[in-house]
């Protein structure tokens, strides 16, 4: 195998093919334009070796009909992996009329065999260039997961708070049906709906007692400020409405923007009626975590007022199943 230094700027490619010699024809196309090529004969194989990857490849080339594990398969297996199913994926086959197949389930691109080395490769740059910009989207965000742990990380009575926030939003989100891309967009809000309170000082976020009206108005600003500092990343503008209405109330009481009812966006409900159920059954500076029962009683009363009286429906049905918190009383 190559060694992974020699090829700091053009990207690791990953061939999947059973047959040897198409393998060797294409690593040595690709080295001499200075990728570094890993090999798998089976789609079982390339999962196994992916594993195994500290970093994963930027392009795979994929053969279809392979023992095993054939390619329709392994496209199938890498698109519900999270880490995997950003990996642009190449096809290749003999078989005109198995492009629309590979395309549905998520192939990004298509060649024909035999394959010509310079529409080849450039197809390959194309594509790594592609996958490492992306990459560096991610990296963006793991930034801002990392601010948003350094939040929590103040405060010992939250840690943990925005994962469990995720989880909650999620569950109602599959009542309601959403796209995949706004759960996903929902999951990023909810792990980054606090990240505003990094602006606020320790004497307000960890007091053990109630804050003082101006200290709320404080406290009532990190909403804008987290929307303020994600505002500049492209990969999360799905979750900025998460970010900045998560306060808001149904009868349009709430903060920042005053919002009411639907005017409110759907995925700023779910995860406000997430948060406020995390907050009720967890322990916090100034009193400890709520009974489920208690919880649940409080969710109910502000239906139509604080909260979307379908979401809190939905919310009594799916919390108490996931709830590991204090046992109710």
């Amino acid at each position: 195998m190559s060694d992974g230094n020699r090829f700091p700027e053009t990207g690791t490619i990953l061939v999947v093919d059973d047959v040897q010699a198409v393998r060797q024809v294409l690593r040595a196309i690709l080295e001499r334009k200075g990728f570094r090529v890993l090999e798998s004969e089976n789609g079982q194989k390339a999962l196994e070796l992916l594993e195994s990857l500290e970093e994963p490849p930027d392009v795979i080339l994929l053969d279809l009909l392979m023992p095993e594990m054939d390619g329709y398969e392994f496209l199938r297996r890498i698109q519900s992996h999270r880490e995997w199913r950003l990996i642009p994926v190449i096809m290749l086959t003999a078989q005109g009329d198995a492009k629309l197949e590979a395309l549905q389930l998520g192939a990004s691109d298509f060649l024909q065999k035999p394959v010509e080395s310079a529409e080849l490769i450039a197809r390959v740059r194309a594509h790594v260039r592609l996958h490492q910009y992306i990459r560096g989207l991610e990296d963006i965000e793991n930034i801002l997961y990392t601010l948003a742990r350094i939040v929590e990380a103040r405060d010992r009575y939250t840690e943990e708070h925005t994962e469990r926030v995720a989880t909650y939003a999620l569950a109602l989100a599959d009542e309601v049906g959403l796209s995949e891309e706004e759960r996903e967009n929902l999951r990023k809000g909810s792990m980054v709906h606090d990240i505003g309170k990094i602006a606020l000082p320790d004497s307000i976020l960890l007091k053990p007692g109630p804050l003082t009206a101006e200290e709320f108005e404080k406290v009532k600003e990190h909403p804008v400020v987290g929307y303020r500092i994600l505002m500049g990343a492209q990969s999360m503008r799905g979750a900025l409405s998460v970010v900045r209405h998560h306060h808001e109330r149904w009868d349009g009481q709430g903060y920042p923007d005053r919002l009411k009812g639907e005017k409110i966006p759907l995925l700023a409900r779910l995860c406000a009626v997430a948060d406020a159920f995390d907050a009720m059954t967890s322990d916090r500076p100034y009193r400890a975590g709520m009974p489920l029962e208690r919880a649940l009683d409080i969710l109910r009363d502000g239906a139509g007022t604080q909260w979307d009286p379908d979401l809190i429906g939905f919310a009594l049905k799916v919390f108490p199943e996931l709830y590991h918190g204090t046992p109710s009383s």
